[in-house]
């Protein structure tokens, strides 16, 4: 059978690495739509390829130029712009599968109205767990959607749960989860230079290929803490139950404990290019262009627990998880401020965890009921971090 799909953020690196695994299989895949922010060269050359019905760009402006340039090339591809148009292709009729791969808040809505539309989603966009735990989980469930983790530590444990695993870890006899993190580029930097770390520096993952604002996610090891919250609801495992495990050269891509005492792990190359693969496929396998793992040229792996201290964007992040409700979408906005305005060299890299933590005291947690919940409680800690960050220049 074709799977159709569309592809949210396909000129990300998540959307470049699942169009090289397509590529691969012509036969398995067939691209219904792209959609993308601003990057309009790399898409059109993407609609050239791949001939998707349709494309989606952020304005009106982009999308003029991109009809221009498909029109000369005698491309045949629908050009749309705007949020509206995101959340279309999330509901488009003729694909099955939608690969929600925007970074940050603006992912959310389309990838909600994937879940609500019953479509086999692959998700490597966060936010939409973190923000939005509750009410994503129950448009997954009322709209009988199927969700499959991209993230490389999510869907390593996704791997190694039971196949039958339906968030039931005491009938399932698991314990916990170990989430692994690489520590990022200043894993053995000293804390007092922390503040003059500078963008590029922060952008330099050691192990991984990534965009800008994940790269500094990485470094602050906010990434991690976001990949807790996200996990607590994906697998339903509540927050004493997830430890995260610095594992530097990044090959065990995380673990399950069971209560037998047995650990089991998914081991391979860093390349996202695996989990897309085995997202795409499942239940089968497919080859994703990654080479296998040589254990031999690893020859050994490393361990050591995360610096809480050094790090406290990961122990902000629990924090928000206990909160529950609102407190989560707080600290996903004020963290996009935050790292935005690092990447801009408006604050230092040392600031990012100080505005997240001062927006979380200044902001109340509310009940989320709905999408409008969410998105009220985003914009009110964006509006709170972005008077912090005002008051410090």
């Amino acid at each position: 059978m074709t799977r159709r799909l569309t592809i949210l953020g396909s000129t990300g690196s998540i959307g470049v690495s699942t169009l090289d695994v397509i590529r691969r299989h012509p036969q398995r895949y067939q691209v219904e739509a792209l959609c993308a922010h601003s990057q309009i060269d790399r898409l059109f050359e993407q609609c050239l390829e791949f001939s998707p019905r349709h494309a989606v760009v952020r304005d009106e402006i982009l999308a003029v130029e991109l009809r221009r340039r498909l029109a000369a090339a005698g491309g045949a591809t629908q050009v749309l712009s705007g949020p509206e148009a995101l959340v279309r292709m999330a509901e488009l009729p003729e694909a099955d599968t939608v690969m929600a791969a925007i970074v940050g808040a603006a992912g959310l809505p389309p990838a909600l109205a994937a879940a609500l539309a019953g479509k086999k989603i692959l998700l490597a966009n966060k936010e939409a767990l973190v923000m939005a735990g509750p009410v994503f989980m129950r448009a997954v469930q009322s709209g009988g959607a199927r969700l499959l983790p991209i993230d490389s530590e999510h869907n390593a444990i996704f791997q190694s749960l039971p196949a039958n695993y339906r968030g039931n870890p005491g009938e399932s006899g698991v314990r916990g989860i170990l989430l692994t993190a690489s520590g990022g580029p200043f894993r053995k930097t000293p804390r007092e230079d922390f503040a003059r770390v500078t963008p590029e520096q922060a952008c330099a993952h050691p192990n991984w290929v990534m965009g800008r604002k994940i790269s500094v996610d990485s470094a602050t090891m906010m990434n991690k803490g976001l990949e807790v919250i996200e996990a607590r609801w994906l697998f339903d495992i509540p927050a004493e139950n997830i430890q995260v495990l610095v594992h530097p050269q990044s090959v065990i891509h995380s673990l399950v404990q069971y209560v037998d005492g047995s650990v089991l792990a998914e081991l391979g190359n860093p390349d996202m290019r695996t989990p897309i693969a085995q997202a795409l496929a499942y239940p089968e396998r497919i080859s994703s262009g990654v080479e296998a793992l040589d254990l031999l040229d690893v020859a050994a792996l490393h361990f050591e627990p995360p610096d809480f201290e050094r790090f406290p964007c990961l122990g902000l992040a629990y924090r928000a998880l206990r909160e529950g409700e609102s407190a989560p979408a707080a600290l996903n906005a004020a963290n996009e401020v935050a790292v935005q305005r690092f990447l801009e060299r408006r604050i230092g890299f040392a600031d990012i965890p100080q505005i997240i933590a001062r927006v979380m005291e200044r902001t109340p947690v509310s009940r989320l009921e709905s999408l409008d919940d969410v998105l009220a409680a985003d914009a009110a800690a964006r509006r709170v971090a972005e008077r912090i960050v005002d008051g410090m220049g």
